[in-house]
């Protein structure tokens, strides 16, 4: 038994390494073969270290390595060392594979066009972004930056809110430093990117999800979505006709990204959670995220 588990431990690990590869050399190419040569940006780290460029004469990949050590540094400090381990492998391995595409000078268009680069950029690090998302990763960044907020300052706030703030603020400076029509073009790379990481982990045309969960850590599970996600959420007593045993069911409508962190969550408290994720078509109510009923009448 103890063989089987190590043997499938190894194989994740297997392939979580290949994923987190193709992840940062598409990424990669989105930045240093259609970004870059294009004169774009966008928001997050990325965006923060073209800005820093401009002012520092420094190779991107090396600019960017030193945003990633400093953030993972911040991140120890004011979130301890489990937040760093989510983010850790890729601080070292993204920057890594930047610098080598930055060696091999690669370009994705024959000619300058800004309007394609701004959506295949947004293409592929959409593409990027949900494949390490995917496997329970993050590109150590501005999520880091979101979660000290959240904690240290702005707990009223769900991470989503934050995080939109903070690239909202990265796109407006770009502004200042690159044009308005540069920033324009990476408000609309930034939607493409948002999209596309959610089509990569749940497929097309899903902006909610109904999440249900049988746990024996409710309560843990249950604060976690209130307070970090900002989500409401249900439960209802079930009873196992097998056992006989009671227990509780958590319900919740949320984004497909968000449903990813729960369940990163519910596998850190409870291993054995049983969850289920559905697709909606359409939620109607005032929460977050959802259509109001009175615009559909």
């Amino acid at each position: 038994m103890k063989g089987k588990w190590k043997n499938k431990q190894i194989k994740k690990i297997a392939a979580d390494v290949l994923f987190l590869l193709l992840a940062c050399c598409v990424g990669a190419f989105a930045t240093v073969g259609v970004m870059l040569p294009n004169g774009l940006t966008i928001g997050g780290l990325t965006g923060i270290v073209r800005i820093v460029q401009t002012y520092i004469p420094v190779d991107f990949s090396l600019l960017y390595y030193g945003g990633s050590l400093l953030i993972l540094i911040i991140s120890a400090v004011f979130l301890g060392l489990k937040e760093v381990r989510k983010i850790l492998f890729l601080t070292i391995l993204y920057p890594a594979v930047l610098f080598v595409f930055e060696t091999l000078d690669v370009q994705l268009l024959e000619e300058s066009d800004v309007l394609l680069a701004a959506i295949f950029c947004g293409v592929f690090s959409g593409i990027a972004s949900g494949l390490a998302f995917w496997r329970g990763y993050v590109f150590g960044g501005t999520d880091a930056i979101a979660k000290i907020l959240r904690k240290k300052l702005f707990p009223q706030y769900s991470l989503s809110k934050l995080l939109l703030a903070i690239d909202g603020i990265v796109i407006i400076l770009s502004a200042f430093v690159f044009g308005r029509n540069i920033a324009l073009y990476a408000l609309i790379t930034q939607v493409i990117i948002s999209r596309m990481a959610d089509m990569v982990i749940y497929g097309f045309e899903m902006k909610i999800v109904k999440l249900e969960m049988i746990t024996v850590q409710a309560e843990a599970i249950s604060q976690y979505i209130m307070e970090d996600i900002g989500r409401g959420v249900s439960s209802t007593e079930i009873r196992g006709e097998y056992t006989k045993h009671a227990h509780r069911q958590l319900n919740v409508m949320c984004s497909p990204r968000e449903s990813i962190l729960i369940k990163r969550k519910a596998a850190e408290l409870d291993p054995k959670a049983l969850i289920t994720v559905v697709p909606v078509e359409t939620v109607w109510g005032t929460g977050e995220g959802f259509t109001d009923i009175e615009k559909e009448q």
